[in-house]
């Protein structure tokens, strides 16, 4: 192959590469928005979660304040039916008894009492943490929606640069040689979208090892394709490439 030959097909490979290193650029693009998406969306549902839990203890607790305004009922019950059986009772002895048992269901009474006025107290607080998550659960909503929208729209210029980028490649990949291409693209699987790099002072632009002065002389002959002893990738001296 001769000096031009090894010369023009870096220069191919040179313009493949700045098509390739976009190509890749856009797709960890790609593959990071939905990320950033998914974790606003997990933010919404966390906060959606922690609305449910308000509300599932608010339920718990009109259904144990039920209980004890039944209890309540019960115990006002008995309390009339005590009274009522006092003008029955003919010693004092068991009338003694009687207002000890009435007292006693009058105890339990104001205790149902005090406990139903907490429960009220309790569910008005759990109302009011409730109003306040519903509060951040539509503004999460809402940032969400919104950031979707731009995502979206993102998802599709960059999907449509990536079509325009493609058929550019398409142009260009049939003038490198098909076992140079074939190494460049493996290459570039391999190596996170850069196959190709210049040498810069006497380091690799890919692994920023040394390059020996050997390396540099076989790149500067332009009689084969040279890559790099640490990192594979293909070697060129930017002054050779203009």
């Amino acid at each position: 192959m001769s000096d031009t030959t090894i010369n023009e097909q870096i220069k191919k490979l040179i313009a493949l590469q700045e098509i390739d290193r976009e190509i890749y650029e856009i797709r960890q693009q790609l593959k990071e928005n939905p990320i950033y998406l998914n974790e606003m969306k997990q933010n919404f549902e966390d906060k959606k979660a922690d609305l449910n839990e308000l509300e599932e203890k608010l339920k718990k607790m009109q259904v144990a304040r039920k209980t004890l305004e039944g209890d309540l009922q019960a115990q006002e019950e008995l309390i009339a039916k005590a009274n009522a059986q006092l003008s029955q009772i003919k010693t004092n002895k068991e009338y003694t008894a009687k207002l000890t048992e009435i007292e006693s269901i009058k105890a339990d009474k104001s205790r149902s009492e005090e406990k139903i006025l907490e429960s009220y107290d309790d569910a008005d607080i759990v109302k009011e943490s409730m109003s306040k998550e519903k509060e951040v659960l539509t503004e999460e909503e809402k940032k969400y929606n919104e950031q979707k929208k731009k995502v979206d729209a993102s998802i599709t210029t960059l999907e449509n640069r990536i079509k325009e980028l493609e058929g550019q490649r398409v142009s260009i990949a049939p003038e490198v040689e098909k076992e140079i291409l074939g190494r460049y693209e493996k290459i570039l699987v391999n190596k996170e979208g850069l196959a190709l790099v210049p040498v810069k002072g006497s380091a690799c632009g890919g692994c920023y090892m040394n390059v020996p002065a050997q390396i540099i002389n076989e790149i500067k002959m332009s009689n084969k394709i040279v890559y790099c002893e640490i990192c594979a990738r293909i070697l060129y001296l930017e002054e050779d490439s203009q």
